[in-house]
């Protein structure tokens, strides 16, 4: 299984709920954040990890603009990121991610699959089409999910305080509490 194939699965996924943006001012399960910001964040996520996967680390993570055309910028960020990632070598060189720390490159492209299918709900959920990321995918998330939750919580925790859900909840519904989301969010 190759993270990077996993991940443009969910981004092409993601990438036909944001092709009918037409309100950014909408509120989104990220508190605090309209789907201009969330959209913002993508953008910005997406040209740092793509910096970051060819340079070894991004000097800034939220540089990201819509423009005129919100999809546009954001299909275009998606591009640079797939651009960078298909490059081989990054499976055997160290990335930095934010303030997190620094990587090996199958782990940061792990990181970004997270942010993707942890997204793509967020935006599904704003604009009310279905989301149906691939199944492997979410369980990879899941997995690096729990793994996050299972070591010491730093102050600078990428995730919100995970939600309590019905035990044998599916797995996307899983992960989405482990990142602080309730699944039964509207």
């Amino acid at each position: 299984m190759d993270i990077r194939d996993l991940d443009r699965r969910v981004l092409t996924t993601v990438d036909k709920i944001v092709s009918g943006v037409t309100d950014l001012g909408l509120r989104t399960p990220c508190t605090g954040w309209t789907l201009g910001d969330l959209l913002i964040h993508q953008v910005s996520e997406n040209h740092a990890f793509a910096v970051a996967l060819r340079d070894g680390a991004a000097p800034d993570w939220s540089s990201g603009t819509l423009g005129d055309d919100p999809y546009r910028a954001y299909a275009d960020s998606v591009d640079a990121f797939l651009a960078a990632s298909a490059d081989d070598t990054v499976l055997d060189r160290p990335v930095t991610i934010r303030e997190f720390g620094t990587f090996p490159g199958p782990v940061a492209l792990t990181m970004h699959l997270v942010d993707s299918v942890a997204h793509g709900w967020d935006l599904a959920r704003t604009l009310d089409p279905p989301y149906d990321p691939d199944p492997e995918a979410v369980h990879v998330a899941l997995l690096f999910g729990e793994r996050m939750r299972a070591r010491p919580r730093p102050r600078d925790d990428a995730f919100a305080p995970a939600v309590e859900i019905a035990a044998g909840a599916a797995e996307l519904d899983r992960f989405l509490a482990l990142t602080g989301r309730d699944p039964a969010w509207r």
